[in-house]
């Protein structure tokens, strides 16, 4: 069974910063398609980031490029979303993502929801003005 555990949210002021944590367990993730993604209240899933777990580069969404950097720790199974400058539009609750079964991120369809198989609980971003 495959777990997904998000970490590391809280209220920060506009302008601050946060990192999240993405904890993976039950599976190995080395051919697994990662995602971050984000949803406001009343709004629709949104994608913030992703990569494959076995290679390629990282991609992000326009409204977070420059600011969001997605990092990882393979001995850890942890994926990381540290975001930067925050803004107050950037309050939502954040989930990690795997998509088991590709190992080649394809950015049109990995930035949609549909691939994914498995979703974390989500974490509270609140960032304030």
């Amino acid at each position: 069974q495959v777990q997904l555990v998000e970490s590391g949210g809280g209220l920060v002021q506009a302008g601050g910063s946060l990192r999240l944590s993405c904890a993976a367990s039950g599976r190995t993730f080395n051919n697994y398609v990662m995602g971050w993604f984000r949803q406001a209240p009343e709004k629709e899933r949104e994608f913030v980031g992703g990569f494959s777990w076995s290679g390629g580069g990282i991609y992000y969404a326009d409204s977070v490029k420059g600011r969001f950097t997605i990092s990882r720790d393979n001995a850890k199974n942890t994926v990381y979303l540290q975001m930067n400058s925050l803004k107050p539009e950037d309050t939502a609750v954040y989930y990690c993502a795997a998509d088991s079964r590709s190992s080649l991120f394809l950015p049109v369809l990995h930035s949609t929801t549909s691939p994914y198989d498995y979703w974390g609980q989500g974490t509270q971003v609140t960032v304030s003005s």
